[in-house]
Formats: C-alpha cells, structure tokens, sequence
C-alpha cells in the first residue's frame, strides 16, 4: 500500500482548510482554539528550534505531559525535526522518570501540563534539556512561547521513510520494567488507512481527549485519526472540569476504561436508584426520555463510536449500558502490534467478546490458546532489546500477545486470561485469575480486585471499594460481598471456587506501585506486598474478611 504519513496529513490540512479548528482546550474555564493554519505555523517553528539544537540525527526527544494541544504540536514537532518521538505517562515516579530518560537515551525533554512535577523532577538525568509547554507555570526552562518567536517557521515540507522509526513507547509495565517498543512511520499509516473505513470515522468526527496520549490507545485513536480523518480534538482541562468539558465537546467517538464506566455508572445510579430506573426503563415512552437524558448527562448525544478498551470491561457492566441505551463497543490491542487487532463495530456488538478482526489482521491461537496476532503494523521490536524482541514472536512472525482466548464460529474473540498468570492451588490445579476477576468487578461496590491462590486451598478475591461501596455500612458490605462469592462460584469450577474476599484497606495507587499508569492492577506487586498475610485472611471465618 502507499504510505501516507502523518506529517504529509499535516500538510493536506494546512493547504486545504487552514482556518478550520483542529485543536481545542479549555484554559482557565475558557476555549483556547488552534486551527490547522496555526498548528501548522507552531510545528514549524518549534520544528526549527530543535533543528537548530544540532542534536544527532533520529534522536530520541522525549515528552512527559497531560493532555494538551501542545502535547499533539509537540509531537509533530519532533517528527518535522527529523527525531523520535518518547512519550511519558505524566504520572511517572521520579525513579520510574530516571529510569526511563536514561535508557531512552533522550537528550530533550518537553515538560507539559502535570499535577505534580516538583516530585517528578529529581528523575530528569544531569545533562538534559528541558522546555517547557505553555500554560504550565514551569519557570526554570527554556519556554515554547520563546522558541517559536526566535525561529521562523520551517518553509519546505519535511518527509520521513515509511521505514524510519516514528516513536518508542514505554509500555506501562504491568510485570516487570516498562519497555520500549519500537514503532515506524509506515506503521501509524497502515492503522489509519485501514481503521477509517472500517469504523466509518470522517472529517466531521470530534474527538474528547483525556486518557493519556502516552498511551498508545489514545495516540492511535485521538492523534492518528484526527490527524488523517481531519477530525477536531477537544481536551479537559481537569478531573472536576471534565463532565462539563465533555458535554461541551459533543464528542462523536469517545474512548472509555473500565473505571470510567464504573464511575459514569455510580453517578447515574446516584441521581436515579437502581430500582427506580429499572422500573422507568418498562415504560415506553418515559424509557426513551430517561435514556435520552442520561446521555445528554454524560455528553454522548452524538457519540457514534463509544469504544473501551485498554482493561478488560465486565460484559454485566457493558450490558447495564446497553439497557440504558449506550451501545458499548470493547476493542482489544496492545502498543506492540500498534493498537491494532480487534474491535466491536456499532452493529456487531457481542457482549463478552472483543470484536472481530480489524481488516488485514491475522490471528489465531498458539499453545496454551495464546492469541497470535500478525499485519503489518507490528513493532519492528523493543528498544536496546533485540533478545527480548525475539522471544516475543514466533517461527512464523506472529506477535504472541500473552493473551489466552478463545475464536467463535463468527470470528469474534474472547479474552480468557494471561497465559503467564496462572497459579497452582495447594491441591495442585492450575487457576486462571482473569475470569474470575470480571465476574467479582461486575460489582459496583468494588473498584479493583486481583484474584490470588498460590499455594492456597482455594483462591482469594483481595478488593478495593469503590466511592458507593466506601459509603455502605459493613453489615451490608458483608452481606453483598457474601452474596456475589456465592453467585460468583455457581460459574466456576470446583478448583476455581473463591474461599473469600478479602477487602483490602489500602488504596491502590499508581504512586504506590500496585497500578500501572494506564491503571491496570500490577499483580506482581500486589502479592508480594499481600502475600504474608494470605494463610490468616484464609483462617478467618466467614467469606468475607477486612
């Protein structure tokens, strides 16, 4: 196929709608707009800059931010100034930060929007250069709004080679040390081209951007699409400004996580109880109206995409959304094959599976079920890294996911487990946790839960609770939780059936290491901060245990 790449996108915009707005941020409670004309002239400049820093040929220029209009100007930027692009989760710890810069390599970074930097900081290696973005307060760098006035913008349209490498994105490290997985311009074009058509987006979509760009997710879908379909991005400005942020934007697609539908779900329920929506939702006329009112809530009236992904979403929890008329479509990749693999399109929605195949996409299981997956987009390998890389596909050049699953006779994929989380129980079965784990999350009183058993008689659900659960009396915690173990059970085997649960105290935070930035539960250090206390909480009586 013929490679369009992002920066000739760029191009095509700024020559054929130069005043349509392509970027919008919300700066103190007021739209800052970016139109492509704009865009352009930034990219350009900064562009410049970084030329004029005669740093070594495809460096890689790394960029820690939340997301902003600048994060996507920066990023072009360093494409135009012929880099790679590093981007970092702006929740990073210092030592994570340290970690990263100096295995990257990075000799810039751009330091953007984030809650906590003077925690951060320490983790900038000696030596580096940083810049900061605009609107962020940062005083002791070099300032964006100082460059692009000292630089003229770059005249000739710069190319790059589809070959060339585009990004290295850090992985979020769910078992072990983030790495950096490798990723060409030829890449982020092969899912453009062959996502558009497929999901039907168009230069009439609007994009709400909020999970971090960092992630690759969200770059492939907000940046990539946007940038190719010639969409409009808007961004929240902060967790308490984000409902009003989102109903302003009336995004057309819109990206969801699992936590992100819990909590739509907990503020629903918080307005109407559950029984009173259940019965509303019987009465034809008022069922249309309570439905249409819930979405005008949530700001997605004209959502024609509403995807999740990244962490596995309970189908009892898509199926809640469903009859309140939200048609959740669960999509399934990872960053090594370019977030490219399967999805739910609007009409073929099969609760509990995560879509069919996207267009050109090879898949099928190995040993142990494990989920292949082999296109064109796959990462040409992790950075510094060539024998990890070579274990991570097979003989025949397929990705191996580390995924279990499952393929039904329409092509539709169910994700099973891990193929390396499974654990043996004293008695000497093998437990998957996965499953078992969407079952205990489809409760809305829990807000994470990591299923365990090594060495037990039987495995046990630790959980946190969510905001509805921490307001319930333990009487009826106890009482719901010993219910859901109940019901939980009559689907499992006897091998798999929970002992207990176990409602942990404690939060799991990204800054205590127990989640990932992306918020996935880091099961290594979940058990080996929990794992002492396992043959007490097994002793205690009752299936619940605090």
């Amino acid at each position: 196929m013929k490679y369009t790449l992002p920066l000739e996108m760029l191009y095509h915009w700024e020559t054929t709608t130069p005043d349509k707005v392509y970027l919008r941020q919300p700066i103190n409670g007021v739209w800052q707009n970016w139109t492509w004309k704009q865009v352009g002239d930034e990219v350009r400049r900064m562009a410049a800059a970084l030329k004029a820093m005669q740093l070594p040929a495809n460096a890689n220029v790394a960029l820690v931010s939340k997301n902003c209009a600048h994060w996507i100007i920066c990023d072009l930027s360093i494409m135009m100034a012929g880099h790679v692009s590093v981007p970092l989760y702006p929740n990073l710890n210092a030592d994570t930060l340290m970690q990263t810069l100096q295995h990257s390599e990075a000799p810039v970074l751009f330091v953007g929007k984030l809650d906590d930097w003077t925690s951060m900081k320490p983790g900038v290696p000696e030596g580096v250069k940083c810049i900061s973005f605009p609107f962020t307060g940062h005083t002791e760098y070099d300032r964006w709004e100082d460059l692009i006035k000292q630089h003229q913008p770059l005249k000739e349209n710069i190319t790059r080679s589809p070959e060339e490498v585009s990004t290295i994105v850090y992985t979020s490290g769910t078992t072990g040390v983030p790495k950096g997985v490798m990723h060409q311009f030829k890449n982020l074009s092969f899912v453009a081209h062959n996502a558009i058509p497929h999901l039907g987006f168009n230069s009439s979509d609007r994009f709400f951007s909020y999970l971090p760009l960092s992630h690759i997710a969200e770059r492939l879908l907000v940046e990539t699409i946007s940038l190719y379909v010639g969409g409009q991005v808007s961004f929240a400005e902060s967790l308490q400004m984000f409902p009003k942020n989102l109903a302003d934007s009336k995004p057309t697609v819109f990206l969801g996580v699992h936590r992100i539908w819990s909590k739509f779900q907990q503020g629903i329920t918080a307005k109407i109880p559950e029984k009173r929506l259940a019965l509303l939702l019987k009465i034809p006329i008022v069922s249309t109206l309570v439905k249409r009112k819930i979405r005008k809530g949530l700001g997605l009236t004209e959502a024609r995409n509403i995807l999740t992904g990244a962490a596995p979403t309970p189908p009892a929890l898509i199926d809640w959304f469903r009859n309140i008329g939200i048609h959740i479509q669960e999509a399934y990749a990872m960053t090594e094959n370019c977030c490219y693999s399967h999805v739910s399109v609007a009409n073929r929605i099969k609760i509990g599976y995560v879509g069919q195949p996207l267009p050109h996409c090879e898949v099928k299981l190995g040993n142990e079920n494990e989920i292949l997956i082999k296109h064109e987009a796959l990462m040409l390998g992790y950075f510094k890294e060539p024998e990890v890389t070579n274990e991570s596909f097979s003989t025949d050049g397929y990705l191996k996911t580390g995924d279990e699953g499952y393929i039904d006779e329409d092509g539709f994929l169910k994700i099973t487990g891990r193929v390396k989380d499974l654990f043996k129980t004293i008695k000497g079965k093998y437990v998957a946790p996965s499953p078992i784990e969407m079952k205990v999350a489809s409760c809305s009183d829990i807000e994470q839960v990591c299923v365990v058993g090594s060495g037990l008689p039987l495995p046990i659900a630790l959980v946190t609770l969510s905001e509805s659960g921490r307001h319930k009396t333990n009487n009826d915690l106890q009482a719901g939780l010993t219910q859901l173990v109940a019901a939980t059970n009559t689907s499992l085997n006897a091998h798999e059936q929970l002992d207990k649960v176990v409602v942990i105290r404690d939060e799991w935070t990204v800054e205590n290491g127990l989640l990932t930035p992306t918020m996935k539960i880091k099961r290594n250090s979940i058990e080996k901060k929990y794992s002492t206390l396992y043959q007490s909480w097994v002793e205690q009586k009752g299936t619940v245990a605090w």
